[in-house]
């Protein structure tokens, strides 16, 4: 008996650790997991097909966006970022991947209740941090994504 009531000791302290880790954590769990695009007949070039599925996962304080292959194969890490407190509506913003180059990239997940699994994600990459507009900052690659389960890759 004395092993079964360590291990609920085990499990009662990560308990306590992720009440005490707050919003941060939250926040995280808005992004963390396999996102893929939600179009049904999505079409990529081949700088593009890098984002059609991506696991995003903790990599030292931030969490990096990785690239998943065919059959679930791991590919490049294309993002980096660190995470805001849950109650910002501003979305995450950095740089990101495309093919030789760095753009810059803003990122939006929320929980919804209408959204497949409960949560969304929008991805923009471009040259600019205003994609809503009609200008030189149109985004070079803009998606819709849904979760798919958890994250198997690690970032390099």
């Amino acid at each position: 008996m004395t092993k079964l009531s360590h291990r609920f000791g085990r499990v009662s302290m990560l308990a306590a650790a992720m009440l005490a880790a707050g919003p941060a954590l939250a926040a995280s769990n808005a992004y963390a997991g396999r996102w893929t695009v939600s179009d049904e007949k999505p079409v990529f070039s081949s700088r593009g097909i890098f984002y059609k599925t991506v696991d995003i996962v903790p990599c030292g304080k931030d969490h990096c966006g990785v690239s998943v292959g065919k059959n679930g194969a791991c590919g490049p890490t294309l993002f980096r970022f660190r995470v805001k407190p849950v109650d910002s509506e501003d979305g995450l913003s950095g740089r990101g991947r495309w093919g030789n180059q760095t753009k810059n990239i803003e990122i939006y997940a929320e929980r919804r209740d209408d959204a497949k699994g409960g949560r969304f994600m929008s991805l923009n990459l471009g040259d600019g941090h205003s994609f809503g507009e009609r200008s030189g900052n149109m985004p070079k690659y803009s998606a819709f994504y849904s979760p798919q389960g958890a994250a198997h890759c690690a970032a390099h």
